[in-house]
Formats: structure tokens, sequence, C-alpha cells
């Protein structure tokens, strides 16, 4: 008997733990492998057409924990200087069954403002639902009235909304670049309990800067590169920073970041802003990306994650014509 209770009260915190913290969006990593969810400026930043997917599995010891998953295409109208694109974002958070989808169209342009500098601005139009199971759920009136089978809570299936975002990247040809994006502009209602509730605006900052580290060995051999890469990201009272970097060493890609703010901001007081050593490895073909990287927790959390796991492809095409051309200003962002 005090099993199951300890099993209800253990499903009760978790089921609302994560109605709270839906407010923030999924994150995933692997932020320049998914660049059309990190900023709808990157949309046709490719030499013709991109389909790139993310699987993030967010702390696998934890009972239902998180999978996040997106699947985009994107491409290239070089002849007119724009992008278009298409992304699907699914996320499922804990043991209530939580979920989260989206549909967003892309749309970027790019605008040359010399030889080497470069500019896109992108808009993102998005049709998103919430949802949750509520035969998963258990509430505290349930647990009340000795286990009841219902809840007497006003709890609404599922809601849907359209959202909107925008984003911009400005961009050296070979050394630099720094862009920003900020979803949720209308602030859509997303409340399964509070109608009231309205989903807060999230900003992100990104940024990086490019290093050959070695030129030599002749045409047939490609550069090593050192790119070093910021991101912080904002929404509501929660914010961190991804820093750290990449060296590509043609086929392979090695990785490691910190992703927190120490010593800055704590969420509440007593708590640390401190999440993960995130430590990646990849492989790139002329085609082909493949990345895998781990999150390896380092907040009061630590002993009890499991950590995160997360898997990122991409594949980019273009015809024949496409690659024999001179190609057009390109972002040279990082790629994981």
């Amino acid at each position: 008997m005090r099993t199951r209770f300890w099993r209800f009260i253990s499903l009760l915190l978790f089921s609302f733990l994560f109605l709270e913290g839906n407010a923030q969006d999924p994150q995933f990593s692997q932020f320049y492998a998914n660049s059309l969810y990190l900023n709808p400026g990157f949309t046709g930043n490719t030499t013709q057409m991109r389909f790139a997917t993310t699987y993030r599995n967010q702390w696998p010891s934890i009972p239902g924990g998180f999978n996040s998953y997106t699947a985009g295409f994107d491409y290239n109208i070089e002849e007119a200087s724009i992008g278009t694109g298409f992304l699907a974002t699914y996320d499922q958070a804990g043991s209530g069954g939580l979920s989260f989808t989206e549909f967003s169209g892309l749309f970027a342009t790019h605008l040359q403002f010399s030889r080497l500098i470069g500019f896109r601005p992108g808009i993102k139009v998005s049709y998103a639902q919430r949802s949750v199971n509520q035969s998963k759920l258990v509430f505290a009136d349930q647990i009340a009235r000795g286990g009841a089978a219902s809840t007497l809570e006003q709890l609404q299936e599922g809601v849907s909304y359209v959202d909107f975002g925008v984003g911009a990247v400005l961009a050296h040809k070979e050394k630099y670049w720094a862009g920003f994006a900020i979803d949720h502009l209308t602030q859509p209602s997303y409340g399964l309990i509070d109608s009231e509730a309205s989903l807060p605006l999230k900003l992100s900052i990104h940024g990086g800067w490019n290093f050959e580290v070695n030129s030599s060995g002749g045409r047939r051999h490609r550069p090593s590169n050192l790119r070093l890469i910021a991101h912080y990201k904002s929404q509501g009272k929660w914010d961190q920073l991804d820093i750290g970097g990449y060296y590509e060493d043609y086929p392979m890609v090695f990785g490691m970041w910190y992703r927190g703010i120490p010593g800055f901001k704590s969420y509440k007081a007593g708590y640390s802003n401190n999440d993960a050593i995130v430590l990646l490895v990849g492989v790139k073909t002329k085609d082909w990306r493949i990345g895998y990287s781990y999150d390896i927790t380092i907040s009061k959390l630590m002993s009890n994650t499991g950590g995160s796991h997360e898997i990122s492809i991409v594949y980019e095409y273009a015809n024949k014509r496409k690659k024999r051309r001179r190609r057009r200003f390109m972002v040279p962002c990082a790629k994981f």
C-alpha cells in the first residue's frame, strides 16, 4: 500500500514538473546541424538542397524523460538569392505523455554587402499543437478520493496555435558569422489548464570564428579547421550559454563545449546555472554529415539523469550543373 502511495506521489510530481517546464522549447546540443531550427536565416545556406534530421534522448534514466525529433528540408534558389524550407518538430516529455508538434515554413533572402560580407534575414511561420495523454496522469483529487479513475480538473486534451519567428545572420565568407533569432513573436496561448498562459519569447544569439589550422598537402587534401562557437539562448526566466569548439580534419570532426552560465545567473536561489559538458564525434563526406554527441550532466542532477544522447544526419544534394558553377556566398558556420 505504501509503495502504491509513493508511486502516485512520484507520478504526480513528475507530471506537474513537465506541465510547468514545457514553456521551454526543446533544445539541441548539435544546434548547427539543426540550423533551420536554430535560425530561419540559414534557410537555403546550401549549394542546392538539403535534408536534415535530428534525434535527442535527454535524461534517459528519469521515467519518461524527453525525446525530441526534427526533420527539415531547404532549397537554395540561387538565381533569386532566396532560400525556402520546411521543418517538422516533435517533442515528448515525461510520464504524462505531454507532447509538442510543430510544422514550419521558412524563407530567407541573401544580401551581398561586399565580396566577402553577406547578410541573410529570414522568417518562420508555424502551426503548433500541444497535447497531453490524461490516462497517464494522476491528480491530487484522484488520490484524495481513494484512487478515482478520473480527475475533476478541467484539463484540455490539446491546444493549437499559429506562431511566428524571425532571424538573421551576418557573415564573412571565410572567417566568421554572427546571428540572432526570436521565436514566439505573438506569444500565443499554450496552456492546457490556464487558457491565458502565454508562450514566452525565445531569444537566440549565436556565432563563431573559423581558423584554418593546416592548409598543406596540395589540392587533393582539404585543410584542417578549428571553429570556435558560442550560443546564448533565453526564454522566460531560463537562459544558458553554449561555448566551445570543433576540430575538423576531413573526414572526422571532434567537438567539445560547455553549457551553462557559471557564477552569473541562477534560475533559483541556491541553484547554479551549470548544465553539461558536451562531447561530439562526427563524420563528413562529400554529401553526408553524421554526428553523435553525449551530454555529461554536471548539475546537481548528475547522478540521476543518465546524460543525453543526440544523433544528427544531414544530406546535401546538388546536380552536376550546380556543382560546376561557382558557389555563391555561403555562411561558413560549423556543421554540428
